[in-house]
């Protein structure tokens, strides 16, 4: 298992003039793996009982499941506990976040909350526990919080005493390392009409790579194989960690043109890869990108009601009319838990500019996945609501989402993006063997040949 190891390189713009936020002590630290899971939750239950105690996440592959090919449900006979709904939520209202609501009351006789026994399911593969250990009392935020300095894993803060330092977590959490999947993005009218879009992505961190520039996170290629009118194009991002030093640099390959140019949109409220205008490009995974926007503020962690062990939306006898409804996903296929989350407020700070003036994150305490966020726009009104469901490849030990969803309140469209039902095979390949070779402008038209 590999770690980030290139990550140190803001340390030479000196953390003093930056800012930097104090280290933690030893005794702080040695809380990971004790009151405090290795990742920073807390290991203990809540008071209630309804959210059980860590115990190290799922350990075993559950019966039926076949290496190499698709997951299956661990949890199959788990029941609905209740059904939050337009007409009852005022009584889960303390649980559910100003979005969940929203959503609740756009839809009052569709939309509703199927809520299951909490699972805490998610682990990361062990050897990196001890590197988290030893991040959180090195790593650092300099460059106004625009860079890391002294991280050498994917969790350079297990135990945040910043919103950013929240958001940091997010965009550098472990995703295997290197890996290629393949899924569905499905921009979906208010009618209820859509038209799937087939993306194939390849994402590999700097660390994978030998010779990788010392503030490279990661390269991202994300390639569309249907519909035919739009397959070809490709996209290529060199994602860097401090983004006001060195800005994201990212090319597209236009299939129909035949040629490479730069993309300098491909970033912030860019539009995101056909989406219809659902997403920016700062949407994919919740929230990536440089964090430069915004001012960020820790407002706390509470208990809610988020997606979570979304083994249903994987169901190969599903179709994609099964799942993907007028409006939102099929109800009947959610599954919803309470866990702990981290909420973090993003404001746009004076003078910048982006659709979204506010976003609020929700934080999976035990992932450090966003698993929800709240977008309002310039008139602070709310706009769009975002889910990401998430589960466990407990074979490989890399928690991440079955989909991701985007609703935009006022037109009543949607965006599903990740669902795999209708196409064949297990989605990912893990330890996905590239070299940097694959990552360059010149290597599009390649990846794009119809």
């Amino acid at each position: 298992m590999r770690t980030i190891t290139r990550i140190s390189m803001l340390a030479a713009l000196g953390l003093a003039a930056q800012g930097a936020f104090a280290e933690l002590t030893q005794e702080q630290a040695d809380r990971l793996g004790d009151d405090l899971t290795p990742m920073g939750a807390e290991r203990a239950g809540n008071a209630a009982g309804t959210i059980p105690a860590w115990t190290g996440g799922l350990t075993e592959l559950p019966a039926g499941y076949v290496e190499g090919e698709p997951l299956v449900d661990p949890f199959p006979d788990d029941e609905v506990l209740f059904t939050i709904t337009a007409a009852n939520h005022e009584q889960y209202q303390d649980k559910l976040s100003p979005g969940q609501i929203a959503l609740l009351k756009r839809y009052p006789d569709t939309f509703r909350m199927p809520v299951y026994q909490s699972r805490r399911s998610a682990a990361y593969p062990e050897e990196l526990y001890d590197v988290f250990k030893q991040d959180a009392m090195g790593a650092q935020l300099t460059n106004d919080g625009n860079g890391l300095a002294n991280v050498t894993s994917y969790l350079p803060f297990p135990i945040p005493q910043s919103g950013i330092e929240i958001i940091w977590n997010h965009v550098l959490r472990y995703r295997g390392g290197s890996v290629r999947r393949v899924y569905a993005q499905i921009p979906v009218q208010a009618n209820g009409a859509f038209s799937p879009v087939i993306l194939d992505e390849q994402l590999t961190f700097a660390n994978y790579l030998e010779g990788s520039p010392e503030n490279r996170l990661f390269y991202f290629k994300q390639a569309i194989r249907a519909p035919a009118r739009l397959e070809g194009d490709v996209l290529l991002v060199h994602e860097n960690i401090d983004q006001i030093a060195e800005p994201r640099a990212a090319w597209i390959y236009n299939a129909g043109q035949r040629r490479v140019r730069r993309a300098p949109d491909v970033a912030y409220d860019g539009p995101g890869t056909a989406s219809d205008g659902l997403r920016t490009s700062d949407d994919l995974d919740l929230y990536n990108g440089a964090p430069d926007k915004y001012e960020w503020k820790l407002v706390g962690k509470k208990e809610m009601y988020i997606p979570y062990n979304a083994y249903k939306l994987l169901d190969k006898d599903l179709k994609y009319k099964d799942i993907v409804l007028q409006g939102h996903l099929n109800p009947e296929y959610l599954r919803y838990e309470l866990h702990r989350v981290w909420v973090v407020d993003a404001t746009l700070r004076d003078g910048q500019r982006h659709i979204y003036a506010r976003r609020t994150f929700y934080v999976d305490e035990d992932t450090w996945q966003i698993s929800a966020a709240d977008l309002y726009d310039g008139r602070g009104e709310m706009w769009r609501v975002r889910e990401a469901h998430n589960l466990s490849h407990y074979q490989q030990k890399v928690p991440w989402y079955a989909a991701e969803t985007s609703h935009d309140l006022i037109s009543g469209r949607h965006l599903p993006q990740g669902l795999g039902n209708e196409l064949k095979g297990y989605q990912y390949q893990w330890d996905y063997k590239v070299t940097e070779r694959e990552y360059t402008p010149a290597a599009l038209r390649r990846s794009g040949r119809r």
